[in-house]
């Protein structure tokens, strides 16, 4: 039962050797490939994975970085049964591999197993675990979506297609969860460590103009586009609170213009800031606090105009080569 461990990643000099390292570590009787995918790399993240005997394979113009660019680039690579897919700052767990091929041995129609992401703390060195609360995707048993990476059936990748959609700028392993579950698969985590993930914190304002530069935000209009026209889009509204959150903003900010339109002006300037000043008032008792408030509904502005941007985006064939380059064939 070959592995093909892929390992996505763009600038990760501080971290890739370790994640290199521990991916080979993990190779069932060290039998398997380990592909580093890169995105475009401008740091030393290539130099360093060239000290070790993986497969090196970048991407190449027209191609461009996407969250979902990533996974499939490796995927187009690999030749093993089982996908591994992780990040280039996170360590695989060395028994990780091996407890869940026993797993997807005796289950024949889960086509992905994960375990739990265990969050390292910069300062005191001490690992702990994300996700603890009990949501669709996090929880212990069948999920809905496999977030940070696991390990894949290749039958059942094959028979959808493609693993990741080069078009998403988020969304994308959700995107692979429905699309496999729409053809009858399931996907579990398991109660076990997966990865370690090193974090790093950023100011919220900071981090969503980064999202806006980089398209992260797009990714739900960008989904939404994808799955139209496909069996699985219902889905995507029965499972997606984001969605249900997203037109009612639209709703509220439709509103306002209506407000805007039908009466004079100063008045109506009033009522909308007084509708701005109540929706932040509303999220800040929610949140019991007046900054998250604040951010809360000026990340509702950003997500309303980065949805119509995602959706109506030109899409290329997710099943297609991406245009890349082999930097380098295992070393054995």
């Amino acid at each position: 039962m070959a592995v093909s461990i892929i390992i996505k990643a763009l600038n990760e000099e501080r971290r890739i050797a370790a994640a290199l390292e521990s991916a080979l570590a993990a190779l069932p009787d060290g039998q398997g490939e380990v592909i580093l995918a890169d995105s475009g790399s401008r740091d030393r993240t290539i130099e360093i994975a060239k000290q070790y005997p993986v497969k090196i394979v970048q991407i190449e113009a027209p191609a461009k970085a996407s969250c979902g660019l990533g996974p499939q680039l490796g995927y187009q690579y690999s030749s093993g049964s089982f996908i591994c897919l992780m990040d280039g700052d996170t360590e695989l767990a060395p028994d990780f591999i091996i407890e869940a091929l026993k797993y997807l041995e005796a289950n024949p129609r889960v086509a992905g197993v994960t375990g739990h992401v265990m969050e390292r703390n910069n300062e005191s060195l001490e690992y702990v675990r994300r996700g603890l609360r009990k949501t669709a995707y996090k929880a212990v048993g069948t999920i809905d979506r496999i977030n940070c990476g696991g390990l894949y059936r290749r039958e059942a990748i094959e028979e959808i297609g493609y693993l990741s959609d080069r078009n998403l700028h988020s969304y994308e392993e959700y995107d692979l969860g429905v699309r496999l579950r729409a053809k009858g698969w399931t996907l579990f985590r398991l109660d076990r460590r997966f990865v370690y993930h090193t974090g790093h914190s950023a100011n919220a304002y900071k981090l969503l103009i980064k999202r806006w530069q980089s398209k992260y935000i797009r990714g739900i209009g960008e989904l939404l586009r994808s799955a139209t026209g496909k069996p699985h889009f219902r889905m995507l509204f029965a499972e997606l609170p984001e969605l249900r959150l997203w037109m009612a903003v639209y709703g509220w900010i439709i509103a306002m213009l209506l407000v805007l339109a039908v009466l004079p002006t100063g008045i109506a300037l009033l009522i909308d800031l007084a509708m701005i000043a109540a929706a932040v008032a509303l999220m800040s008792v929610k949140h019991r606090s007046f900054s998250i408030g604040l951010y809360s509904v000026t990340a509702w502005f950003f997500h309303a105009a980065a949805l119509p941007l995602g959706f109506f985006t030109p899409r290329k064939n997710p099943a297609a080569m991406i245009e890349s380059k082999i930097i380098q064939e295992n070393k054995h």
